[in-house]
């Protein structure tokens, strides 16, 4: 079944193109840009994404182009799957192309260092008169490529083009709620990056189950805590974006982050492990905003705090660990 709806997803990595294949899956044609000419041409001559999803066939329905311009062409609703750092370039390089009335949703995750923003921060600022949103969820990119089941939450700024987008993606064993709260599901989706990297650290120290379950759920504290002061509401981060995107980037070596900072725990070094890793980690720039925007609001984090000190001021992670074993005894849900 095809579907005349054209989609331009921008971002030809794994997650990008998972994203792709799964809007493919329900029908729709995609229009798949990358930055890098002879990535897109690797993807036209093979069928496939080989450096970053190997083995999974891309549809007909799916058109690589490296031509920003050719991919915006026909289609209704946009889709950005990029590294959050260059977020606010490509929606300056949007600008000139991006017709009257088109949506834009995002699966980026995390903060513009610089500012601290969130991204929706940003795109207001860049592309103001649009509507648009944001997805996250407990999603693996090979998992949902290869068609395993899935859920993720799509929250957005206008609730009919927000149900029309989740509508485009939900299906085929990809299910794709709905929420107006989109400070919660970016906040969930930024912050279990920080977690994540707290958690691979403490496995890499040779910690237990036990150590890992604390770390999760006082991270989720910390979600909440943050989330609150910020708009956000606490069933979100109780939710798919929060909670489940959490569990998922804590628990499982796919993850980017908890590989990172399982290198961080065996001793290698924070530029070392991010050569190791290959591709960006997120939480790395994520905990230097979350340093700064929790010193301008006065807001208490200790795990993240403990991670921005171990990336950026050379602590080593054992004394992050004792710092954080030595806070004084409180109510479990106290401020």
């Amino acid at each position: 079944m095809t579907n005349n709806t054209t989609v331009a997803v921008l971002g030809a990595g794994s997650w990008g193109t998972a994203l792709a294949i799964q809007l493919a899956r329900n029908g729709l044609q995609v229009n798949l840009w990358g930055h890098r000419a002879k990535h897109i041409e690797g993807l036209i001559a093979a069928r496939e994404n080989i450096p970053y999803l190997p083995g999974i066939a891309l549809s007909e329905n799916i058109r690589p182009d490296a031509s920003l311009e050719n991919c915006l062409q026909n289609a209704e609703v946009v889709l950005i799957a990029i590294p959050s750092k260059a977020f606010r370039s490509l929606l300056q390089s949007l600008k000139p192309g991006l017709d009257q009335g088109v949506s834009v949703y995002w699966a980026s995750k995390g903060f513009e260092i610089e500012s601290g923003k969130l991204l929706h921060e940003i795109f207001c600022e860049e592309l103001p008169g649009h509507h648009y949103g944001v997805i996250s969820g407990p999603t693996f990119a090979s998992e949902v490529a290869s068609g395993l089941p899935a859920a993720i939450t799509c929250a957005g700024d206008e609730q009919s083009s927000t149900k029309h987008f989740a509508n485009l993606l939900h299906g085929n064993r990809f299910r794709c709620y709905t929420s107006d709260d989109v400070v919660g599901v970016e906040l969930g989706g930024a912050l279990k990056n920080i977690l994540a990297i707290a958690v691979g650290t403490a496995d890499g120290l040779g910690f237990g189950a036990n150590t890992r379950a604390a770390l999760i759920t006082r991270g989720l504290a910390e979600e909440i805590r943050l989330g609150q002061r910020l708009g956000a509401r606490q069933e979100t981060l109780m939710g798919l974006a929060g909670l489940g995107d959490l569990v998922l980037t804590c628990t499982d070596d796919q993850s980017r982050n908890r590989r990172f900072g399982l290198a961080i725990g065996r001793g290698i070094s924070v530029q070392q492990a991010e050569i190791e890793i290959g591709q960006t980690v997120e939480g790395l720039r994520a905990a230097k905003a979350i340093h700064h925007l929790a010193l301008d609001l006065k807001l208490d984090l200790p795990i993240m705090e403990q991670v921005y000190q171990v990336l950026y001021q050379d602590k080593p992670p054992l004394d992050a660990v004792k710092d954080l074993e030595s806070r004084p005894q409180r109510a479990e849900l106290g401020d």
